[in-house]
């Protein structure tokens, strides 16, 4: 599926492919909190990098966080890359180096009507903060830190991917 995007005062527009447009990951982390604001989380999609294209790069602004894990002895920087209209603020995808074929736009930043997910994966509960009421229905999936099944394995499980 083609998905459009742009942050809030349109400086930034971007466009790319995803095989897995379903919004069904809900990240309840300190950072996607923290970074995008809403209901307490962020939800991200998944698409294929090489397929991203971005008008306004130059006002584009990265930020990688400060993590520290439960079982290690030091803080330290996240490769993964946040990126931020500088005009407006708007969160709009994040990149891992680790995985350098994905690009996670954040739903939120999506203009492109997206599909209603059939169920919802509410992950990393164990950072949620305590104002947060989670709204999960019975078919969700919650999860205190991160699932083993990814976004590809979610969609084809369900027989959504390649959809659109």
């Amino acid at each position: 599926m083609r998905l459009e995007g742009s942050c809030d005062c349109g400086a930034i527009r971007f466009t790319l492919d995803s095989p897995h447009p379903h919004p069904f990951n809900l990240c309840y982390c300190s950072i996607c909190r923290k970074t995008t604001g809403g209901g307490g989380f962020a939800i991200n999609l998944s698409g294929a990098n090489k397929t991203l294209s971005v008008q306004g790069r130059e006002h584009l602004k990265i930020y990688q966080a400060t993590v520290q894990y439960p079982g290690e002895s030091a803080p330290h920087q996240s490769p993964g890359q946040r990126h931020f209209c500088v005009q407006c603020g708007t969160h709009l995808w994040m990149w891992d180096p680790r995985w350098p074929e994905l690009v996670h736009p954040l739903a939120s930043a999506i203009d492109t009507p997206l599909p209603t997910p059939p169920e919802r994966t509410h992950l990393l509960l164990d950072s949620k903060a305590s104002w947060v009421e989670v709204r999960a229905d019975p078919q969700d999936r919650l999860h205190a830190v991160f699932p083993e099944e990814t976004i590809s394995q979610w969609h084809e499980r369900l027989g959504l991917a390649d959809e659109g």
